[in-house]
């Protein structure tokens, strides 16, 4: 058996993503854009759900996270993102398109301000390379979003992921420009950059109307000297403790903020470090931001033959439409294997409305009929089983419909 590699590919062609490509498994694709704002070539790592294949692109598009220090967060961000998407339909959040942003300046970049004085975490010459934020945001948003908007299946559903400067970077875009992403997720942010300027314009900000339906998961690390608890930390005075104490004071003021339409969790994670914690914030972000995405299923729904277990599908993706404001359909493997699976346990009416569930949402694949097909041949209803599995082969004349027609006609 061949070795499996994970690669990042050249963007010489389109080509599918997240697949075992000429025995390698391909992440995502290098991408490029010469910014005229910042006056230099940008890369960036995209990675696009394997589901989809540029070469043959259809109507479907998807939400999009962007994600400031990429290469260090790029593998595992869409690793999780694949496995917290793709759960036996029971999902956790959408699949997404992951765009990650490679550094070339990181601390010009991811600083939106140009301090007056050093500090113990940044010496004269960070300084003097800082305060580039608002060049970089304008090409985030008038050179990178477009870029990718143009030339991937992208939905208008933005989140924006940092950490460190990063962070600080997320926190000032929800100030700066609010509209720009649906969700902000802010990892152990350095609140500290000069002096605190952006936390107390923070708290000057009216969280109104332009954050209603926007969301922010802010998570803070364990960088406390040893020895000393939350409480102390908290009326210490010194610089050692002043990353965390304006990155808690942050997430204590959202949190006790009733005027607030900005939909908000702070977490501290006292066993992580600075280093450590972006991937469990990660994905405890992802479960915040996404509370409402998962379809719930107990033993009620599958053991009850009388249990309305296809209106429970239906209702639930009703809720999402609303939520990201566009239809939104099961996915056709999902309703699929849950008509199989109910078949298979003799609840035929569940079966059933599963699969003409997907007949009415995938007219045009042949594979709905002929699995309705192989319902009614085991309901023994043989016409009606005819009946589909003519309706497949007429989508499709290659149709494995075509042996089961066979079969019954000859029978």
């Amino acid at each position: 058996m061949k070795n499996l590699i994970i690669v990042l590919l050249f963007m010489c062609s389109s080509m599918t993503l997240s697949a075992q490509i000429d025995g390698k498994v391909v992440v995502g694709l290098i991408d490029s854009i010469e910014s005229k704002i910042l006056e230099e070539k940008r890369t960036v790592w995209v990675h696009v759900p394997e589901e989809y294949d540029l070469d043959n692109p259809s109507d479907k598009k998807y939400p999009v996270m962007y994600l400031l220090d990429g290469g260090g967060h790029f593998y595992s961000v869409a690793g999780m993102m694949r496995q917290l998407s793709s759960i036996n339909g029971n999902t956790i959040c959408p699949k997404m398109i992951v765009v990650a942003i490679l550094n070339t300046n990181r601390t010009r970049d991811l600083t939106p301000t140009k301090p007056t004085k050093a500090h113990p975490f940044a010496d004269s010459s960070m300084i003097a390379n800082s305060g580039g934020g608002k060049q970089f945001l304008a090409f985030v948003e008038k050179e990178l979003i477009p870029h990718i908007n143009g030339k991937y299946p992208t939905e208008d559903y933005k989140m924006f992921i940092g950490h460190s400067f990063g962070g600080l970077t997320v926190m000032n875009t929800l100030v700066e420009n609010p509209e720009l992403f649906n969700s902000y997720v802010a990892i152990d942010p350095s609140m500290w950059w000069d002096g605190g300027k952006l936390l107390n314009e923070i708290k000057n900000t009216v969280l109104d109307s332009r954050y209603e339906n926007r969301s922010l998961y802010v998570s803070i690390a364990n960088t406390l000297p040893e020895g000393m608890d939350v409480a102390h930390a908290k009326n210490d005075k010194s610089p050692m403790t002043e990353h965390f104490r304006l990155a808690m004071e942050l997430k204590d003021y959202l949190e006790n903020n009733e005027s607030s339409q900005l939909k908000f969790k702070g977490k501290y994670y006292p066993e992580d470090t600075h280093g450590s914690v972006p991937l469990i914030s990660e994905y405890d972000a992802l479960r915040f931001i996404f509370d409402f995405y998962q379809l719930k299923m107990g033993a009620e729904d599958y053991m009850n033959p009388e249990s309305d277990v296809v209106s429970k599908v239906v209702n639930h993706y009703e809720k999402l439409s609303m939520e990201f404001g566009k239809k939104m359909l099961p996915e056709e493997d999902f309703v699929n294997n849950m008509g199989y699976q109910f078949m298979s346990m003799k609840q035929f009416k569940k079966s059933e409305g599963f699969f003409k569930l997907n007949v009415a949402n995938y007219p045009e694949s042949f594979n709905v009929y002929d699995s309705l097909g192989d319902l009614y041949v085991e309901m023994g209803e043989k016409e009606k089983a005819i009946e589909q599995f003519k309706m497949s082969i007429s989508i499709n004349s290659e149709s494995y419909s075509k042996e089961k027609l066979k079969k019954l006609i000859d029978e």
